[in-house]
């Protein structure tokens, strides 16, 4: 992304309200595109990027300028995840809703799955006693508890304790601590002298806080406030909201990584972002370097032509609360 960035403000005036007084969040897990190993000979001719609280859905043109058919394997890695008591389900952590097109046809793809800890591969030891690794032993978020741990003799439990991947708490229940490294992957072929088109799509994750931070100057404002790029009006009409206690307005992100895209050939020839608001009740902003044109009441796209990414993207929707009002 380049280094200046400009605001997109969707402001909702008549109705929105202000900042809550207490800061209490949860962060997103930043996901992105397809990757692969670095292959000069693929360019991505165009990517359309669709970015809202519900779903990121990707439209890939990849241009073969050479002579001769490419095969690779290409892949949707996803962020490392541990078992997350308090925010994310592991269905959400795994971004369990992963969907791939190509050509308009769904397409079968691997999971390839990883245990870790403390960056080494542990994945053999659990294997070992009959764990499955992705779920955390078939982990039951509701029983707090790992049927594939349970079943285990005093010895093997002993064991995983000692090498630091299950621990036991305070309640007597044996928790798995490891985390979980997981890719969607398919093998992927470009044809000579032609155009492959591919699609996916996922749920987010979001982060969210019920404050966007407005400080009492913008040097004094919260990260998050920042890193959305507030401009100065938007900024104003947030501190006066402000001054009724009454109100409240929360801030949800999206995260993309888009520097994923610097596995294939540079630069992105023509890249489109397509940012949504799916809640009447929201206001949207984000950091671009350009302008940015309204399609309709809910969307807002930013261009760029030849785009290498150096940043990643970070969407902010701020919502309006009325039983505050």
């Amino acid at each position: 992304m380049p280094a200046h960035p400009r605001t997109l403000a969707l402001l909702l005036l008549a109705t929105l309200c202000t900042i809550a007084k207490a800061d209490d969040g949860a962060a997103s897990i930043a996901a992105g595109g397809i990757v692969m190993k670095h292959e000069p000979r693929i360019t991505m001719q165009k990517e359309v990027l669709r970015i809202s609280a519900t779903k990121v859905q990707v439209d890939y043109e990849f241009r073969n300028d050479t002579n001769t058919d490419i095969t690779t394997e290409v892949a949707f890695p996803v962020p490392g995840y541990k078992l997350d008591w308090d925010e994310r389900s592991i269905k959400e952590q795994s971004f369990d809703d992963f969907q791939l097109t190509v050509e308009n046809q769904l397409v079968h793809f691997e999971v390839e799955i990883k245990a870790t800890l403390k960056g080494r591969d542990v994945s053999a030891q659990l294997k070992k006693y009959g764990i499955d690794i992705g779920t955390f032993g078939h982990y039951n978020e509701e029983a707090f508890n790992a049927p594939d741990i349970q079943k285990l003799s005093p010895a093997q439990k002993s064991a995983l304790v000692h090498a630091g991947l299950i621990d036991l708490d305070t309640f007597s229940r044996y928790l798995p601590g490891w985390t979980v490294e997981k890719k969607y992957y398919w093998l992927q072929t470009f044809p000579a002298h032609a155009i492959v088109h591919i699609s996916h799509e996922y749920t987010p994750v979001l982060g969210n806080s019920n404050t966007i931070g407005l400080g009492p100057t913008p040097k004094q404002d919260s990260f998050e406030a920042k890193s959305v790029c507030i401009d100065p009006s938007l900024r104003n009409q947030l501190s006066k909201l402000a001054a009724n206690p009454e109100n409240e307005v929360s801030i949800s992100y999206v995260d993309f990584i888009l520097t994923t895209a610097n596995t294939w050939k540079t630069p992105i020839e023509d890249f489109t972002l397509i940012v949504e608001r799916t809640d009447p009740k929201d206001t949207v902003s984000f950091c671009w370097d350009g302008p940015v044109e309204k399609l309709d009441a809910n969307k807002f796209q930013a261009h760029a032509n030849n785009l290498i990414p150096t940043k990643e993207l970070h969407i902010g929707f701020y919502h309006l609360d009325t039983r505050f009002n």
